[in-house]
């Protein structure tokens, strides 16, 4: 039997005027699917045959020009995996008007964001539905900066987790968010933690091979047009392929500008 499969996330989109089955696979977030049922190709009543949500049969009234697909019946929990399997008739095409609804969706809340004490950024969150991957910035140089990401559990419930950052002198500040199939990110609550680290400086080796920081940190190397040359975390950053000129560096808290000679 051939099957017809609505793209969620990463279920396989295989399309054909033959298709008898039409698949959704998705995360149940509390809301039911609507679906326009058109009459056979053959004008013997409606197109679709039957509907099954997680193997089961649905008692929705299938002989109807529209009908709801009631997913609050099948004991399902925000968060559950969902598998919905419309029967239909050959060459005729029903049409599921909101498949979107089974997309995971950012609803968390982070109800804990500290550092710990092994300097890990460690979050607790609540309230999940359906996993996405939590994104970490931290606030640097004016600017915030994807520092780690870690992948959401996705279930009700309070989740923990860790992950390495790279402080830096003074007040720091992290942040978490998730972005869904809408494309809005959805922002955590915000972190501030001061350190009492030393604040950082460089110095060249000569002949300008090698810019040496004092102590190991985030930078990033900019040409005088903006664009970016090199960027990481350590201790020395190599310049030795570099033109001559003048560039921007980001480190630590700061931004300044060196000439290369």
């Amino acid at each position: 039997m051939k099957r017809l499969t609505y793209t969620l996330l990463l279920s396989v989109l295989c399309m054909t005027g033959f298709a008898e089955d039409i698949v959704l696979k998705g995360i149940y977030q509390g809301k039911n699917l609507y679906v326009m049922n058109p009459f056979a190709a053959d004008g013997n009543g409606f197109c679709i045959t039957g509907v099954t949500v997680n193997g089961m049969a649905t008692s929705d009234n299938v002989n109807s020009s529209a009908f709801e697909i009631d997913l609050s019946v099948h004991n399902l929990k925000k968060g559950d995996d969902v598998n919905v399997v419309i029967s239909h008739k050959k060459d005729c095409q029903p049409k599921v008007i909101n498949p979107e609804v089974l997309n995971p969706q950012s609803t968390f809340t982070v109800t804990t964001i500290k550092i710990d004490k092994n300097n890990k950024l460690a979050f607790t969150t609540n309230n999940e539905c359906g996993s996405l991957p939590f994104i970490v910035e931290q606030f640097r140089w004016n600017k915030w900066i994807k520092v780690a990401t870690v992948d959401g559990d996705g279930k009700p419930g309070a989740h923990t987790y860790t992950v390495d950052v790279n402080l830096h002198s003074g007040y720091n500040r992290f942040r978490v968010k998730q972005i869904d199939y809408t494309r809005k990110p959805r922002y955590g609550k915000e972190l501030k933690h001061r350190t009492m680290l030393a604040e950082v400086t460089y110095s060249f080796v000569k002949p300008f091979t090698e810019i040496k920081f004092s102590a190991e940190t985030m930078y990033e190397i900019y040409s005088n047009t903006g664009a970016i040359i090199d960027k990481g975390i350590g201790t020395k950053a190599n310049v030795a392929s570099l033109p001559a000129g003048d560039y921007f560096i980001n480190y630590d808290t700061k931004t300044e500008v060196f000439k290369k000679k």
